[in-house]
């Protein structure tokens, strides 16, 4: 499979970081994820990184070198890595869980399945046209969609959820698919910190008319100029789907010549056993850049 990928992530007027983005592939199929440390918790980057781990952990030992339920693989890495973050708090006897949002989607074969938790959304255009968004597990979009039956009350904070990984509660995991990728298909994960700011309209507008690579920093320096000096983290991963395999298709990431044990990924590799220090922002920047300068490089050699 072919495709092309860029990445963008912004501390923006917030102490640090908390958000996380990355993504994995083998020849023939590719997981890309997002996840949002919540605040109010401790640890929320820790969290967000944790749970990129563990969604690439389990790919990697799953895809061989492609998924046999990619539904049911979202799924359970997203319990996974609920349970990695309540045993990483009872470790370290932590009063409280780090706790995340997340966000997920796997290419395989001409499909396209995502999975997600909280409010990390995930947007699926096609040439003009937004044909698919995931919907917030929060009160506000709750009550947005039961106010079409039956007249609600007063309004809810779009930013209390009623559900992430880390709570003391079972998850609640929304998948979707398989839908059928066609060539030019653009999909983006980002966190609330720039769908918060932007509307699904501009958002569309940007992904349709502007190459990823301008589309997806454009987005995130508008939520930045937006929210202004007290703007949240901004995240967004954007991958456009050019295909299967053929003699005309050239540029972007070509998984073509991967063995079938052959495991790429921009995630970072397992915490486990070593400190809980914060990660190192400039360390994620420059891999980030190091990503998309490569990826840049591939493309002006169409």
């Amino acid at each position: 499979m072919r495709f092309a990928v860029y990445q963008v992530s912004r501390k923006g007027g917030r102490e640090k970081n908390e958000d996380r983005m990355g993504y994995c592939y083998t020849r023939d199929a590719g997981l890309f994820a997002l996840a949002d440390g919540m605040g109010g918790h401790p640890e929320g980057e820790v969290a967000a990184q944790l749970a990129l781990q563990t969604l690439a952990a389990v790919f990697q030992r799953e895809a061989r070198p492609s998924l046999r339920d990619p539904m049911r693989t979202l799924h359970d890495a997203i319990i996974a890595a609920h349970h990695q973050l309540l045993r990483y708090a009872t470790e370290r006897a932590l009063v409280d869980t780090p706790r995340t949002t997340v966000v997920a989607c796997v290419l395989q074969g001409h499909s396209a399945y995502w999975a997600h938790c909280g409010d990390s959304r995930l947007y699926m255009v096609r040439g003009d046209k937004l044909i698919a968004r995931t919907r917030d597990h929060s009160y506000s979009e709750l009550q947005d969609t039961l106010s079409q039956v039956v007249p609600m009350g007063e309004r809810y904070n779009r930013n209390v959820l009623f559900t992430c990984l880390g709570s003391p509660g079972k998850p609640v995991v929304d998948t979707a698919g398989p839908l059928l990728m066609q060539a030019g298909d653009r999909i983006l994960l980002c966190s609330d910190g720039l769908w918060g700011q932007v509307s699904d309209a501009v958002i569309t507008e940007h992904l349709t008319q502007r190459p990823i690579s301008d589309a997806v920093p454009e987005l995130v320096e508008q939520a930045l100029r937006l929210g202004g000096a007290r703007s949240d983290n901004v995240t967004g991963i954007a991958v456009e789907w050019e295909g299967a395999e053929d003699g005309d298709s050239s540029g972007g990431i070509s998984t073509m010549s991967l063995g079938d044990q052959v495991f790429a990924s921009t995630i970072q590799a397992s915490m486990a056993g070593e400190p809980a220090d914060e990660l190192d922002e400039a360390e994620i920047e420059r891999s980030i850049r190091e990503i998309n300068e490569a990826i840049r490089k591939s493309s002006q050699k169409r």
